[in-house]
């Protein structure tokens, strides 16, 4: 019972994502703004929502570890702090926009603080049912597309572009 309410509340919360982060990336676009790695988006829609759907199935009827589900939520709390930092400018689409970089908040300790939280979470909600091999599978699949979409940002900021700043996961 307790696995399908943590999984409920986890797939609110990234529907909820999802729909604000398409608003944001409308009103980026509005302003100016333009999407890169449009292919990468994609995959990662299709990676995330193979993480979330495998959940569904392997965690079901599994023990739930209290203690990794604390740390799930206190993770919770630095990616609350990011989107109210970014307000408008978090998306999950890479946005080259005009203005400049957000500085503040949790962007003054480490530039896409979300990078970070989706790793953790990618890692500790399966760990919360003990599907350490799940936690193991799609960490390592995240760090690949991480590591594509942080090559996608910085094309989009090379030197030809320095005074734009690129919002994103």
């Amino acid at each position: 019972m307790y696995v399908f309410f943590i999984m409920a509340l986890v797939t609110a919360q990234r529907l909820t994502e999802f729909v604000y982060s398409y608003r944001n990336s409308q009103i980026l676009k509005q302003q100016g703004g333009y999407e890169v790695g449009r292919f990468h988006y994609v995959l990662l829609v299709i990676m995330h929502a193979a993480w979330l759907s495998s959940l569904w199935w392997f965690a079901w009827g599994e023990p739930v570890y209290w203690a990794m589900f604390i740390i799930y939520l206190l993770i919770q709390v630095i990616r609350a702090w990011t989107l109210m930092a970014l307000g408008p400018r978090w998306t999950i689409e890479i946005i080259v926009t005009p203005d400049e970089v957000i500085q503040g908040s949790p962007t003054h300790f480490i530039r896409q603080p979300n990078y970070l939280v989706t790793a953790a979470e990618i890692l500790m909600l399966p760990l919360t049912f003990g599907l350490w091999w799940h936690a193991i599978l799609f960490t390592i699949l995240n760090g690949g597309m991480l590591y594509w979409r942080m090559r996608i940002e910085s094309e989009a900021i090379a030197p030809a572009n320095r005074d734009s700043s690129v919002t994103g996961l």
